[in-house]
């Protein structure tokens, strides 16, 4: 009779420990997926102020903000994110390897990647721009480029295609980082520097910087960026529904101000979905 009632009792205790994690399993989001207790690895970039940049702090940047707000309507909370350096020679490889679930790291949506992994989006149109001192008005339109001292970094096709196509007199400096071309403005050692403009904005943000700096609005290039995904994966549809949520709740542009807005950067409406400018 007491092995009877022991018995019964485990069966009861079982019964709640079945029911109580069927009530209490992995976390739905808005779009059906499950985050629970996993972790969802994302791809940034780790040096580019105001886009993506790890600090003593944590990370930081536009690109984050809005890869923290994708993964949360994917059902994954802050500290479920496992964030990855993607450098943009890698970002091809480690998707798809498997190395990350997706990339949001100022990775401009072409024809020739589209071919490699699959693209949402874009949340961004960016241009490429160039960086002057706040005192310079030299500067108004590419080709008064011509015979300036014109920075980027070493291997960037920027200022290559400024050279090429729109300033062949511009005299080219490459250095190996963009806070070094950023000394180099300071100091009148070069006259400007070209990249993004979203990336020069980030730079010009920086407590050190602000005022220090103006975008020249040349908008020489449509940059459109976008989350890259492995080729075929099913999450391109869901990150898309999460980024027009983004939008339509206020936290895209939240993010533009927060990230972009000491340097005064004057940026594109958000994107429609699918809405590539070539």
């Amino acid at each position: 009779m007491k092995l009877r009632k022991v018995t019964a009792a485990s069966a009861v205790l079982l019964a709640l420990s079945v029911s109580a994690t069927a009530c209490g399993g992995d976390k739905k989001d808005d779009n059906g997926s499950s985050g629970g207790g996993r972790k969802i690895a994302i791809g940034i970039k780790f040096d580019q102020p105001g886009i993506g940049q790890k600090t003593p702090q944590g990370y930081a940047g536009f690109d984050v903000d809005v890869a923290t707000y994708v993964a949360k309507k994917l059902g994954y909370g802050a500290n479920q994110i496992e964030w990855k350096e993607s450098k943009s020679a890698d970002r091809e490889t480690m998707l798809k390897r498997g190395d990350v679930d997706f990339i949001a790291a100022s990775y401009s949506i072409t024809p020739e990647r589209q071919k490699l992994v699959d693209f949402a989006g874009p949340y961004l149109l960016a241009h490429q721009d160039v960086l002057v001192r706040a005192d310079d008005k030299s500067i108004k339109t590419p080709a008064d480029l011509n015979k300036k001292k014109l920075c980027s970094v070493t291997g960037s096709t920027s200022a290559t295609n400024v050279k090429e196509k729109l300033a062949p007199k511009a005299q080219l400096q490459q250095y190996p980082t963009y806070s070094a071309c950023l000394t180099g403005l300071q100091n009148k050692v070069i006259d400007a520097l070209t990249t993004d403009d979203s990336i020069l904005a980030g730079y010009a943000s920086q407590p050190q910087f602000k005022g220090k700096f103006k975008l020249g609005g040349l908008k020489m290039t449509n940059e459109n960026y976008g989350i890259g995904v492995k080729k075929g994966s099913d999450l391109k549809a869901k990150i898309n529904k999460a980024l027009e949520q983004m939008v339509s709740d206020g936290s895209w542009e939240s993010a533009v101000k927060k990230n972009f807005g000491p340097a005064g950067y004057k940026n594109e409406p958000a994107p429609k979905i699918g809405d590539v400018k070539s």
